[in-house]
């Protein structure tokens, strides 16, 4: 063989090289899962570039005496440098890896609440994701961020088409379908939200939904109703996402607040309950019951005060007052809100505003005080209040009139800081025993029945009671419920009444609106500068240089 045939062998040699190594690379895109195959495209490849360049070592070496190729090679070995650092880089931070979300509502971030309830998990928690695998991209940024967040988030998608069986197991009908398992439990959603996966996993790790009662017969909030401004009905569906099923109570046609009642509100409302109503509320809280008391101020002198409602708040440390609060600050005009409408940014630490910063807005409100020294050893705290450009008005007829007021103490004033919120928890007294306890019976059953329960209450966790009580039932209205913090305050008061701590932080915020609304003729003006005048513009400035240089 002469060596005009070997180079030219050589030279195919190392062409072949080149198109293994490109093979490979295109695997490495095209097929990642191909590891082996590919290593050995790779190495082949290399090895007949190789053995290209060892045949044309004098070319090489030749080459290098000259002064264009030696500035080549260096500019050659500095893009190489480059590259290596940047790859370096690369590698480093696809094991260390670290996201920044730079959005102002964080909306590619998960919210403190998320993280709160992903850091409670105790076992593992099985997402299954029913979808097409073209579709199975808009699941898998999102449910990453679970991941991320917690070792315990299991995740797997499976494509209902491809695999039909394990669809018809878990009788999926739509796609999107997202089935979250834990502890044998099972929950699912079909909406690709953070606040609806959450709630799935919450749901599937209490084992089952809060039910909370809102009373209703005395012009109470309605917690259906869709009234643009006093209705319910958004902060019903802000409950649902929290694990809760919402349910109205007509107290005055039953006996006692039904058993499966985690939390009982009492919302707004315009006459007294009537005694039997209030002494089954406290028959509830006697047997470890939560309740929510939101009383609106009144808007008169004449106004009905609500006796029976204000003395059970006393009963349990907290003394409603009868008057308005009034907030001088001004701040109400960020709101577009006047005076009477107070906004507070203090919060007492409580572990209802654990972390909570927000503002919030009350509507017409009025004052809610600890009783000082508690009442019969229930001691309540303050969890909302107002700033010190603010008092508590006791002369209505004047709010009431339209006219103006000032601070007055001798008139009966308060000046501020003012709480419109207290909490009280403790263990529940012992539940009165019933009428037809009351009435008599078998006094050896009965004394085997309290020695059963003696033995009972000794594994069994004792109840706890909490009452929480607002001067304003506004802010949780449909009008201002997404107002700053207003959502978030009345979903912790809610999830710590039901001891779900977990799911007490910050929600996830919606994500700005930052689209531009802009007129016909607006939308013409900018179509026109953009496609016309713009690129016009340049190539005249280029037709006026290119003349210059040529004159």
């Amino acid at each position: 063989m002469n060596t005009a045939m070997l180079k030219r062998i050589l030279n195919w040699i190392g062409w072949v090289g080149v198109a293994l190594v490109l093979a490979a690379v295109a695997l490495l895109v095209v097929k990642p899962d191909l590891t082996t195959v590919r290593w050995w495209l790779a190495m082949a490849g290399l090895v007949c570039v190789l053995l290209y360049l060892a045949s044309q070592w004098r070319e090489i070496i030749g080459a290098f005496g000259n002064r264009s190729v030696r500035y080549g090679s260096l500019s050659l070995g500095s893009i190489a440098i480059v590259i290596g650092i940047l790859a370096g880089v690369n590698y480093v931070a696809g094991r260390e890896s670290k996201r920044w979300d730079l959005t102002a509502s964080k909306q590619f971030s998960l919210s403190d609440q998320t993280k709160s309830v992903l850091a409670d998990l105790e076992s593992p928690v099985q997402v299954k994701v029913f979808a097409r695998d073209m579709n199975a991209g808009e699941f898998r940024d999102r449910l990453m961020e679970y991941q991320n967040a917690s070792d315990q988030v299991k995740v797997e998608y499976i494509d209902p088409d491809q695999q039909r069986t394990v669809a018809n197991k878990y009788k999926i009908q739509q796609y999107g379908t997202i089935v979250v398992e834990y502890g044998g439990r099972s929950e699912r959603t079909t909406t690709n939200s953070e606040q609806e996966v959450t709630a799935a996993i919450v749901r599937a790790v209490e084992g089952g939904q809060k039910k909370v009662y809102f009373v209703q017969g005395h012009g109470e909030r309605d917690p259906t109703s869709a009234d643009e401004r006093g209705g319910y009905n958004a902060a019903t569906e802000q409950l649902k996402t929290e694990n809760f099923e919402v349910e109205p109570l007509q107290l005055a046609q039953q006996r006692d607040v039904p058993e499966d009642a985690n939390v009982v509100v009492v919302a707004g409302p315009q006459t007294d309950l009537l005694e039997p109503e209030v002494e089954a509320l406290r028959r509830y809280l006697n047997r470890g019951g939560k309740l929510l008391l939101m009383l609106d101020p009144p808007t008169s002198q004449e106004s009905q005060e609500l006796t029976s409602l204000v003395a059970l708040a006393h009963e349990w440390g907290i003394e409603v007052g009868t008057n308005v609060v009034v907030d001088a600050s001004g701040m109400g005009q960020l709101i577009g809100s006047g005076p009477e409408t107070p906004l507070a940014m203090t919060y007492p630490e409580h572990a209802i505003t654990t972390n909570f910063k927000m503002m919030t807005a009350f509507p017409l409100a009025r004052s809610i005080t600890p009783v000082s020294d508690g009442v019969d050893g229930r001691t309540a705290q303050a969890v909302v209040e107002t700033s010190d450009n603010s008092w508590a008005e006791a002369n209505l007829g004047a709010l009431a009139a339209g006219g103006e007021v000032s601070l007055d103490e001798e008139a009966g004033d308060k000046p501020g800081p003012i709480p419109l919120a207290a909490a009280v928890s403790l263990p529940a007294p012992e539940p009165e025993p019933e009428p037809e306890a009351k009435a008599g019976g078998n006094g050896e059953a009965s004394k085997e029945e309290a020695s059963e329960a003696e033995g009972a209450s000794d594994d069994t966790k004792t109840p706890e009671t909490r009452v929480v009580v607002f001067g304003d039932s506004d802010f949780a209205s449909n009008s201002v419920l997404g107002l700053q913090g207003n959502r978030d305050l009345f979903l912790n008061t809610l999830n710590w009444l039901a001891e779900q701590e977990s799911l007490i932080d910050i929600r996830p915020q919606e994500p700005d609106d930052r689209r531009v609304t802009m007129t016909a003729a607006q939308t013409t003006r900018v179509v026109w500068l953009s496609m016309l005048a713009v690129p016009a513009l340049v190539f005249m400035s280029g037709v006026y240089i290119w003349w210059r240089r040529r004159g």
